[in-house]
């Protein structure tokens, strides 16, 4: 028997996955009929133009076009995967307004959260793909194992063969996730499967990639956002990553970076550095190099974020982090040795790290200017 889904409150997802597009009304009476007010909506508008670098000016282009959008057939398939992008998506705080405009798409296939199953999920996901050819969205969280196809299989289609199926009518792909964006954890030293990235199969559609292990679920919203607004994708970084997004390092943002600057560092998780909040560099905070809005958007509802939590960056939304060193290790700097500070006096050692706080950002203000991203092997040099 067919199981219907619903939101914590009871009522009823409109648009459950794998009853088939739903056709009729706009974004904007979806939202009204679910009870978003006039306030909120504006709100979020205002927001993403604000996430995504855009004038002030724009945000009646986006409420606007966001109001009277169609709602979109999306096709989200999941390979090499834990889970955990759909559980960060579906752990938004309902109702906030990000939920409610993936509640207002047309998620038409979704492995773990769709009703049907069997044949008559592959049935959903055949006639959405063909209702919807050039126009729909598709959706991929995790990698695709290459060395054999059994390693990963759905309904008895390998990964590969259904992804690069559900590909050829999409109007754009968003691999969501480090898994779909660089391989992620399955590509990780010795690679068993083989395992790729979407970018690695698909060459010949716009990709679009968003990563973290989980994203953060307002980036997604976002990416969406820009689509039904300007009915293209947002602007894309040398890897395909959104710049809106991307295109500063949580170091840049972090609000430990004055005591980084400073020459102040937390020596262990419980000494008096911890205790005071001061930087978590020398605990393997990977923060400088890379390259996300974790500092900015935080995670739970803008609750907080690891380094404010009390724990160093892993750099998850990085290619090949997994495989970087241990998580725990100081990196080298990029520039000048701050640890040598740490012997000076305590006049000196202010002193010193001013300097080299103000040579750092000299020479992140030129890697910028140029474009060059310091990697993990670079801070090891």
């Amino acid at each position: 028997m067919k199981k219907d889904l619903s939101l914590k409150d009871g009522s009823p997802i409109k648009g459950t996955p794998g009853d088939g597009p739903e056709k009729e009304g706009t974004l904007g009476e979806s939202l009204r009929s679910q009870g978003v007010s006039r306030r909120s909506f504006m709100k979020f508008c205002a927001t993403t133009a604000s996430m995504m670098a855009l004038p002030p000016s724009m945000i009646p282009m986006i409420a606007k076009a966001l109001e009277n959008a169609r709602r979109p057939s999306v096709i989200w398939l999941s390979f090499q995967e834990c889970t955990g992008c759909t559980e960060s998506l579906t752990r938004a705080h309902s109702p906030t307004v990000e939920s409610l405009i993936f509640e207002s798409i047309s998620l038409d296939y979704h492995h773990t959260l769709q009703a049907a199953s069997g044949q008559a999920a592959e049935a959903a996901r055949e006639a959405a793909m063909e209702e919807n050819f050039g126009n729909y969205l598709l959706v991929v969280d995790g990698s695709i194992p290459l060395d054999n196809p059994g390693y990963s299989t759905i309904a008895g289609i390998s990964n590969l063969d259904m992804l690069t199926e559900s590909a050829k009518g999409a109007a754009a792909i968003i691999a969501v996730g480090t898994c779909a964006t660089y391989g992620g954890i399955p590509h990780a030293n010795p690679n068993p499967t083989g395992a790729v990235s979407v970018k690695d199969i698909i060459k010949d559609k716009p990709v679009i990639n968003v990563p973290g292990c989980p994203p953060i679920p307002v980036v997604i919203t976002g990416v969406l956002a820009h689509y039904l607004t300007f009915g293209s994708l947002p602007e894309l970084d040398h890897i395909g990553r959104p710049k809106a997004f991307y295109g500063q390092s949580i170091h840049d943002r972090c609000y430990r970076r004055p005591f980084y600057d400073k020459g102040q560092f937390a020596e262990t998780f419980d000494d008096e550095g911890a205790k005071k909040g001061w930087c978590l560099f020398k605990l393997g905070c990977r923060g400088p190099t890379t390259y996300n809005a974790c500092a900015t958007t935080k995670w739970n509802n803008g609750t907080s974020f690891p380094i404010e939590s009390g724990h160093p960056c892993l750099g998850c939304s990085e290619p090949d982090f997994w495989d970087g060193g241990g998580f725990y290790k100081a990196l080298s700097m990029p520039t000048e040795d701050i640890s040598k500070t740490a012997v000076y006096t305590v006049a000196g050692a202010a002193a010193a790290g001013a300097v080299i706080g103000a040579l750092n950002r000299g020479k992140k203000s030129n890697s910028d200017k140029i474009h060059i991203k310091t990697t993990i092997d670079d801070l090891r040099k």
